[in-house]
This record gives C-alpha cells, structure tokens and sequence, in this order.
C-alpha cells in the first residue's frame, strides 16, 4: 500500500505543470453545474411566483444558462484533449522504466522476467494503465468535491435537513467499498493472470503455427486454447460482478438519496418553504452530488487494483531498485523536438588482455543442477571450446559468466579487475553472444543484424559468418524480410545470420553457444575457418569462447575445456584431452560417428 501510494506521488508529480493545468480545466466542468442550478431556480421561481412575468428576464435568464452549459462543454473539450496527453506521458514513463529496468539494471533480467512473453506484455499494458487511471482519479475526486461543497452550501441555506440527505450516500458507500476491498484486489489479481496466460498462449501458437500443423495437433491446441479462455471469463466475470456490485450500492445508495431529498421536498412544499425553484435546484444538484460517492467508490476499488499493479510491476525491477524507481526516470520526448542521438558506444578504453573465471557456481532453480567450482582463463587471441554431453552445463556456464542468470559463487575478471555485473559490463563490444536458440524479428535482415548499430561493417560480418553469398542469391539482398523469427530462412541462414549480428559488433571476445548445428558440412568448415583465422590474425573478434561438440570447432580449438554434470573433468589441447579425458574420448568417438554418418 505504501509503496502503491508512494509511485502514484511521484507520478503525479513527474510532469506537475502539465497535471494542475489538466485539473484546472477539468475542475469547471464540475463546478459550472453550480451557476446551472442556481439559474434555474431563478427562471422558475420568476415564472411560478404568481406575479406578472417579466419575459425579457426570463429570457435574459434562460440565455445564461445555455451560455452556462456552452462554456461547459467547450471545458470538457479542451481538459480531455490536454488530459490524454499527461495520460499517455506518464504511461510511458511507467513502461520505459520498467523496460530500463530489465535491459540495463544489475542483476540477471531472467530472475524478474514472468514466465511468458504475454504476462509482461499485461504488466505493462493493464498494469500501468491501472496505476495511472488512479493517479488521474484524484482530478475527478477534487471536482466533485468542489462541487459537493458548493451544492451543500447553497442547499442549506434553502433546507438544512433535505441537505443531510445528500450526505447519506457518501457515508454508505465509504463503508460499502472498506468491507469490499481485500475481495476486489484478490478478484482483479487473478482476472490480471488469466488474461496475460490467453496473451501469451495466443502468440505461442502463432509463432508455433508449422510446429501445430505438421504434428496434427491443430484440435488439442484449440481445446487448450478454449481451457484457458474459460478460467479467464471466470476470472474476469468474478472480477467485473464484484466492481459492478461495488457500483450497484453505490448508485442504490444515491437513489435512496434522491427518494428521501423528494419526499422531504414534498412535505416542506406544502408548507409553502419550498419553492418551484428551490425543488428545481435540488433537483440538478442531485445528478451532480452523485459524483463525490461514485467517484469515492470508484477510488476505493480502484485501490486494491493499484497495490496489485505496483506490485506486479515492481517484479519487474532489478533487487537494488524499489517502486518509486518505475517513475526514477523521466528523461522522454513527447514533442516535435528532435530526439537526441542515441547511438550505441562502438569503442571503449580497456581492450581485453585476459578474462578469468574462478570458483564459478550457478544451480538451477535453487537445486544442485548447474555448474560448480568452475575456472576458466581467457586470452587475448586465443580459441577456446567448452564441451561435453548434453546437460553438462555449457550453456549455463556462458549465460552465468555474461550475467544472464545469476551465479552463486566466484568471482569474473576484465584484465585482472574484478567485474560486479557482468549483465552490464560484458557487453558490446567487450563482449558479443549468439546463443543457441537464434531469435530473428519480423522485420529485414539488416536490421535483425544491426539491431540498432551502425553498419559500416555489415559486410565484413556477412562474410566472417559465411552469409555473404547467401544474401547475394536473395533478389532484395540484406532487405529481404524474414518473416516470424526467420521462417523465411533456412536453420543455417538463421544461425549465421545471429553471428553476423554478433560479428558486426567487433567485440574483444566473442561467445558462440552451438552455433553451427544446422550446417552443412562445407559450410559449417568454412565459417569456423573465417571465424577463427580473423581472431588469429587480429582481423575480428580478439578472442572465441565457444559450446559446441563439433569436430569442426574442437579441431581449431587453443584451449579445449571438457565438462561433466557441471564440473570440468578435462582442459588442455585437443590432443592432450583425448589421451588424458574417458569424457572426450567418448564424445570424440561419437562426433567421428555421427559425422562418418
């Protein structure tokens, strides 16, 4: 709740100006209803007093009412267009933050990231409109107040216990919505999970459709599809009967406002204290007063789902940072301004000489899985190949040693100083990383390869990665678009084209995870070749850490480091493990195999 409390503050003060000169705008159109009243009252009690009529007045009168109502509109208007522009602007600073958050803070982004694609997309799309609906409440809730005050002000002069009956709602409902908040937040929580999990399955089976089709699973992924679109109605039906209900007393309380406010009018009427007009005044008040209670109940169940979306969103954050930092940072552009250049930096001042590993340990999920004690030196220049059965930890060694998941143990060293966060500091162009699950967008493939850098050496990076005649066979080159991760390209294309991307780079050291599994043959010897002959020289990347069992990259290998259930169990040339290690020489003999194969 404080921290709830604490980020809505913030962002109501993050562009301030912007917010008070919304709520100046916004503020009239609840007031002006006031005048509205009042002159009413005045064109009935002249019309009914039982004197001559004075037409001009009237007339005069029923003028100033339109103008009234004219001039309220024209507001209404002008505050929503200018409230949508604070609307947008603090939703954008709630989601960059975020997504700063889990692209530059220390710490491993794969500890904050949900399970899937669609609950991120959720947090970010209905949590922070959630947040920033309630910060934009407050407006509505002065408003009505400002106008309660008026109203009741005016009112008791005329009748103070019809008055009291304007009163009586807001009370009802305070106490309504107190009993009723815990079960909206529980009830909005599970509604928020159920349709970020329809989000993410929905993309899964588009991103997945040749997957469906060719396993004939089209029927069982519907039935699932179905499954959970079922727990998300009932979620959602829970969640929207229990808003509604809040609602529903809401409005019952204010009609039992309104009822009592008639039948006190009624009786004061035929004591003759109670005008025409006096009854016509409380009459438009009473559509006004019921403002304050429903925004007061609107409020109320607003707050649980707020304290939810702060809560959502802050997993979303690195350890060190707390809530408050999802409005930290507000350094956006909405205007026509030109944007700053935002370059990447492409050099730095402390180019590689040695990378040590020492006592590194990293489990899986809290278990004994993983990697443990695990050391490793890296020179400048130098080709060095982790190996081992699959399960061994190759890759959960690379992604600890960059940051990408969190180590348990041991320490990292650039050129002898210890690094802190390896998941910001072994980063282009210390350091590049193609992975072994290769991600390619929607989009062209100079841009799947650029990703943002600058591409004075794209073509270099085609060739290192044996794409070059590739894209020359394509008719629109380097702007073919390669459709849902690369549907369009071959698995080689796709795996060359994720070492381009990481080649264009230049890094000092460049990390390959089983990046050339979907090869042939004399492609696959070609790549390596190029790859490993420009680190000799000096021409590319300084220095190769590579995962592969392929005999291609063990043949060109310094420095081969065998692993076994995440311990190392043989380091050395090639030649020297084979005769030192049972471990290569029984996956030697298997690649032999698999290759005469």
């Amino acid at each position: 709740m404080n921290d709830m409390v604490r980020v809505v503050a913030r962002l109501i003060r993050f562009d301030l100006r912007r917010y008070v000169l919304g709520a100046l705008f916004w503020l009239p159109v609840s007031v002006l209803p006031l005048a509205g009243g009042v002159l009413l009252k005045w064109i009935f009690d002249r019309i009914s007093g039982g004197q001559p009529v004075d037409l001009s007045a009237v007339w005069w009168l029923c003028a100033a009412f339109v103008g009234a109502e004219l001039v309220r509109g024209l507001t209404m208007l002008i505050a929503w267009a200018y409230g949508v522009y604070w609307w947008d602007a603090a939703a954008s600073v709630l989601r960059s933050n975020a997504l700063r958050s889990i692209f530059t803070a220390p710490g491993p982004a794969a500890d904050r990231l949900p399970d899937s694609s669609g609950e991120s997309l959720a947090r970010l799309r209905s949590d922070v409109a959630s947040l920033v609906d309630f910060a934009d409440e407050f407006i509505r809730l002065a408003g009505a107040v400002l106008f309660t005050v008026g109203a009741l002000v005016i009112t008791v002069r005329i009748d103070w216990r019809i008055s009291l009956m304007l009163v009586l709602p807001m009370v009802a409902v305070a106490v309504l919505s107190t009993f009723a908040a815990r079960t909206v937040k529980r009830l909005h929580t599970r509604a928020q999970v159920g349709g970020a999990t329809v989000t993410a399955y929905i993309g899964e089976m588009f991103s997945g459709i040749l997957t469906i089709k060719t396993a004939g699973a089209e029927p069982h992924v519907l039935a699932r599809l179905r499954q959970h679109n079922a727990t998300r109605r009932r979620a959602a039906v829970r969640d929207r009967l229990a808003t509604d209900l809040l609602d529903a007393g809401t409005g019952a309380s204010v009609e039992i406002g309104i009822g009592l406010v008639l039948l006190l009018a009624a009786s004061a009427m035929r004591g003759g204290a109670f005008t025409v007009g006096d009854l016509a005044l409380f009459t438009t008040y009473v559509s006004g007063l019921t403002a304050l209670p429903r925004s007061i109940g609107a409020m109320l169940f607003q707050v649980p789902q707020a304290v939810v979306a702060t809560e959502r969103l802050n997993r979303l954050l690195a350890a060190s940072e707390t809530p408050t930092d999802l409005v930290r940072d507000t350094r956006l552009w909405f205007g026509d301004t030109p944007v700053p250049d935002a370059r990447p930096v492409t050099t730095h001042d402390d180019p590689l000489t040695v990378l040590e590993v020492c006592g590194l340990t990293a489990h899986h999920d809290g278990g004994t899985r993983g990697v443990h004690d695990v050391d490793l030196r890296l020179e400048r220049g130098s080709i060095t190949v982790l190996t081992g059965a699959v399960g061994s930890g190759k890759t959960t060694l690379i992604r600890a040693m960059l940051g990408l998941v969190p180590a348990h143990a041991g320490t990292i060293r650039w050129n002898g100083r210890p690094v802190a966060d390896p998941g910001t500091f072994l980063v282009p162009p210390r350091v590049a990383y193609a992975g072994q699950r290769p991600r390619l967008y929607s989009a062209t493939l100079r841009e799947n390869v650029l990703l943002g850098w600058p591409g004075d050496t794209v073509d270099r990076a085609l060739h290192l990665a044996a794409l070059d005649e590739d894209v020359t066979a394509m008719p629109e080159g380097l702007e073919t678009f390669v459709g849902p991760r690369g549907v369009r390209l071959s698995g080689g294309q796709i795996q060359r084209a994720t070492a381009a991307r990481a080649l264009v780079r230049a890094p000092d050291l460049l990390v390959l995870d089983d990046l050339s599994s979907a090869l042939d043959g004399e492609t696959e010897a070609l790549f390596w070749d190029r790859v490993t002959r420009a680190a000799r020289e000096g021409r590319g990347p300084g220095t190769l850490l590579v995962a592969s069992h392929r005999r291609e990259a063990l043949e060109r290998a310094d420095q081969v480091v065998v692993l076994d259930q995440g311990r190392v169990v043989g380091r050395g040339r090639l030649g020297d493990v084979l005769r030192d290690c049972d471990e290569m020489r029984r996956l030697w003999a298997e690649e032999l195999d698999t290759t005469e194969d």
